[in-house]
């Protein structure tokens, strides 16, 4: 063991500090994960029983050690049935970041294909926006980059049919049987209309609907970009990882939408859901 140095009796070595080190930061990823929920109140409720159970043990207090750690000891079966939702929005992330998960990637590895640019012409989706925010027409459109979303798609109505303006103010006509749900975009093409789409555990801000708390829980389960018009206020917004930008002028919305489709990062745009609520100049959104 390779001795780094001592700390009174504690022997402290390299492979010491690496766990430490992931330890903190695994606490930290749960932290992200479960902050603005309920779930982070449970969560620090039962680690301070824990933290109880350790100083009445160290303090060799046999009835309440005893009390603890009957507790202690179905704690996992206990932190599993508590946070069941949180555990698997936690496997949701790890598989979508995983190289598993990316089919794209293995189909090149497979069959030696390059890498096709899913950048596309994003103009019709930028003019239906316009179109439905200044009738007030709600819209919940899903664009993916890497992913099919098959699962969502097949919850929904198949359709596969290029984007185009006319196409999509047609779905989201509130006197259209396909305008409730959202629509899911990959590759330029349009695969499915009212899809259902996964709702947020999340507390949002009051101002925030239906419609942006199922963009939001679909941005926590996937790594799609979710494009949502107001139905209330015409304002457009777009989320992220679970994170959200709203009251977007046309071109705000044009250059997050190339920048992730050609592959760049702009997860740090986003504020967090309990940054939003500070007060915003609610105009409609600018045309471009």
């Amino acid at each position: 063991m390779n001795l780094l140095f001592k700390i009174g009796f504690l022997d402290v070595s390299l492979v010491n500090l690496i766990d430490i080190t992931l330890v903190s930061i695994l606490i930290y990823q749960v932290y992200k994960l479960m902050r603005g929920s309920v779930a982070i109140k449970i969560f620090l409720g039962f680690l301070s029983i824990y933290l109880v159970y350790l100083v009445v043990s160290a303090a060799q207090m046999e009835l309440l050690t005893i009390i603890l750690g009957q507790f202690m000891g179905v704690g996992v079966l206990a932190a599993i049935i508590l946070f069941q939702q949180e555990i698997r929005k936690f496997l949701l992330i790890v598989g979508k970041s995983s190289i598993f998960s990316n089919e794209n990637l293995w189909q090149e590895i497979l069959f030696w294909r390059k890498r096709e640019s899913q950048a596309f012409n994003v103009t019709p989706i930028i003019e239906a926006s316009k179109t439905l925010s200044g009738s007030s027409t709600g819209a919940l459109i899903v664009l993916s980059r890497n992913s099919e979303l098959k699962f969502y798609a097949e919850s929904g109505d198949l359709i596969d049919a290029l984007v185009s303006k006319r196409l999509l103010v047609s779905i989201f006509n509130k006197y259209s049987p396909l305008h409730d749900g959202g629509v899911i975009i990959f590759n330029g093409r349009v695969k499915a209309a009212r899809c259902i789409l996964p709702v947020t555990e999340r507390e949002v801000p009051a101002q925030f609907g239906l419609r942006h708390r199922a963009a939001i829980g679909m941005s926590e389960t996937t790594d799609a970009l979710i494009l949502i018009v107001s139905e209330e206020t015409g304002q457009v917004s777009l989320a992220k990882n679970g994170k959200i930008l709203h009251n977007l002028s046309f071109q705000e919305v044009r250059e997050l939408i190339n920048r992730y489709l050609t592959g760049e990062e702009i997860e740090e745009k986003f504020e967090p859901i309990s940054q939003t609520d500070k007060p915003r100049d609610f105009k409609k959104p600018t045309e471009v």
